[in-house]
């Protein structure tokens, strides 16, 4: 099992929200987060004083998915998240142990089962 963390913009979540729903990976998880990197800081003017904010808004994107899931997702992820200018984001792609499912107790890859039926009820 492998969890990706992407840190995207927020106007590419909903293309890849929808894509990775259309494919049956509906399950992510959302928050929005703020970085800095490359990406200069914004410079504004209060009461004659001027700030920077080098801290930039980001959605912090997380999955826990099957081994032979992986690229699929990242695949995903860079074709909608991808501009071509510094800001974009990144993708982390980190082993997972074990998981399990909090209600029965299951463990193991069995719990992360893609839906295919997930596009009929978005």
């Amino acid at each position: 099992m492998k969890k990706i963390e992407a840190y995207i913009r927020h106007e590419a979540f909903e293309p890849i929200r929808l894509e990775l729903l259309g494919l049956g990976f509906p399950s992510l998880t959302i928050s929005e987060v703020k970085g800095s990197g490359r990406q200069k800081g914004i410079t504004e003017r209060y009461r004659g004083a001027e700030l920077t904010n080098y801290l930039r808004p980001k959605v912090k994107l997380e999955c826990v998915v099957a081994e032979g899931d992986v690229q699929t997702i990242v695949d995903t992820i860079l074709k909608h998240g991808r501009t071509g200018a510094v800001g974009d984001g990144k993708v982390f792609v980190c082993p997972v142990e074990e998981a399990y499912r909090v209600r029965t107790g299951e463990s193991g890859e069995d719990i992360l089962q893609a839906h295919p039926d997930a596009a009929a009820t978005a």
